[in-house]
Parts: C-alpha cells; structure tokens; sequence
C-alpha cells in the first residue's frame, strides 16, 4: 500500500495521570527543508531524548519539529513532601554548631528548614519509571502527529490535482490555436500581397510560413506540460515523502509556462499563458508544505 502525502505541518499532544502529576508531551511542526529536532524538558527527562529523537526521526522525514514534555502538579492536588532526615539532622547539626560561635544568630525557621536543598523534596519519578512512560507518550503522540500530517497532506494532493485538471484545460485550449495562427498568418501575407500589386512567389510564402510556425510552435511545450501532469499524479498517487521531488516539477512547470507566454503572438494564447503562470505559482506555493 502506498504511503500518504503528508503536509509538514503538525499538531499532537497527550497526557498520562501519574502519582507524581500529569506528564504532558507535545508535538507541533512547520515547514523546513531538513528534519530539524528540538526539544524543551525538564532536566530529568534529558536522558531520554535520544532514544525519542531517534523514534521521531524513524517517522518523520522534514519539517522543524518541537517536542515539549511538561510535569504539572496532579489533579489530585501537590504530592507530598518527603523530608530526608540524613540531610535535616546534618543541617540542625550545622545550624547548632553556628549559634555557638554566634549566639546572637536568628535560630532557622520551619519554612527556612523546608527550603534548604536536599531537606524536603516531592515524590519524584525514577529513571527507569520516567523513561517508559516518556516512550510510550511519545508513540502516542507520534500516530497522532502523523494522522494530522496526513490529513492535510491529502487535502494539498487535492488542491494540486485541481490545479492540474485547470492546466490540462488549458492545454487543449491551446493546441488547436496554432493551426488557427498558421492559417490566419497566410491569409493576412496574402492580402498583403495582393494590395501591394506583388506576385506571390510560393517559395517564398512557403519558407516565411515556415519560419513563422518554428517562433509560435509550443507544441513542444504542451506535450512537457502533458508529461508534467502524469508525473505529478503519479507522485501523488505513489505518496511518501515527495516534497523535494514535487519542488523541482514545479520548476519544470515554470520554465514550460515561460516559453509558452514568451512565444505567444495572439491576445488568447497570452491569457492562457498568464493563466498557467498563477496556476503554477499556487501549486508551488502548497508543495512547499509536503514533507
């Protein structure tokens, strides 16, 4: 089965209740043209960025990428203080010792005690506890990062696919009117011709015909063009990560809508040409977001 189109810009994010609080992880992204991973986490979980860089970037190919993990106080209320004895009798200890050399020394209050570092400390979560639950949010987030991209890659493989039904329109509007030039071409050398009172020499009538057809003839152009929309519905439909590839069809698209404008002699094959060029210039505009 074919990969998804997928849009580079994305949005997840998930929570799991622990005792300790909620661990939220966030996703979001926007368009760049590598993978570019940055993460915002408590020191506590930095030991676990490796092993979920390397999980996002199994999945995800561009795009700058920002993953937030957060620790928030429980719905339950704060968790409860634990007091390290070893630490609080060091510190009394410490604090005696002081007062003797200094007896005029303020005595430490409760809340001075409860905020020396080391002595009291909320419940924490181990290493091995934090990583696995940070693993599994992460593979949450992930199916449901991808699930968006994915949804709004397929609505940018429909808006190019519309776009690509107006420029094939567009060439068969075309096609027909480089006879119609010719013709029109040597009525109007003919006419001249007779009201000038000068002999028509078909040989010469022949060979400027035919220099004419070289400089309006974009035959060339309308099958490229042709090409270019089976290639670019044939990437769609094959999916996957075709950002880069779809950017340099869109290059090819320009370059045809150039000629075609460049070599137009009549006031409708100019519009369809100025037509073509916003067509173009939209769908590069939405290749720029697919990953």
């Amino acid at each position: 089965m074919a990969s998804r189109i997928r849009s580079m810009t994305g949005y997840a994010s998930v929570s799991r209740e622990l005792p300790q609080g909620t661990l939220t992880l966030e996703l979001r992204s926007v368009n760049n043209r590598f993978l570019d991973l940055q993460f915002r986490m408590p020191e506590d979980a930095r030991a676990c960025e490796p092993l979920m860089r390397e999980r996002i970037a199994a999945r995800i190919a561009r795009g700058k990428v920002e993953c937030r993990v957060a620790l928030g106080a429980s719905g339950q209320g704060q968790a409860a203080l634990a007091v390290d004895e070893r630490a609080l009798g060091a510190l009394l200890a410490a604090a005696a010792q002081v007062q003797q050399f200094a007896p005029g020394a303020r005595a430490l209050s409760v809340a001075d005690i409860l905020r020396w570092p080391g002595v009291a400390a909320g419940q924490s979560l181990s290493g091995e506890t934090l990583r696995d639950a940070l693993l599994a949010l992460c593979d949450q987030a992930l199916a449901e990062f991808v699930a968006s991209r994915e949804r709004e890659g397929a609505r940018l493989a429909e808006f190019l696919l519309e776009r690509a039904r107006a420029i094939a329109g567009i060439v068969e509007t075309v096609r027909p009117r480089i006879p119609e030039l010719l013709a029109a071409q040597r009525e109007r050398m003919q006419q001249r011709l007779a009201e000038s009172g000068v002999a028509a020499d078909p040989d010469r009538l022949a060979q400027e015909l035919v220099l004419y057809a070289a400089r309006i003839d974009v035959e060339e152009e309308l099958s490229r063009l042709e090409a270019h929309i089976a290639e670019l519905r044939g990437t769609l439909e094959r999916g996957g990560t075709t950002g880069k590839r779809l950017d340099f069809l869109m290059q090819e698209f320009n370059r045809e809508s150039n000629t075609l404008g460049s070599k137009s002699v009549d006031t409708s094959t100019s519009r369809a040409a100025i037509e073509l060029k916003v067509l173009v210039e939209q769908m590069r505009e939405q290749v720029q977001n697919i990953e």
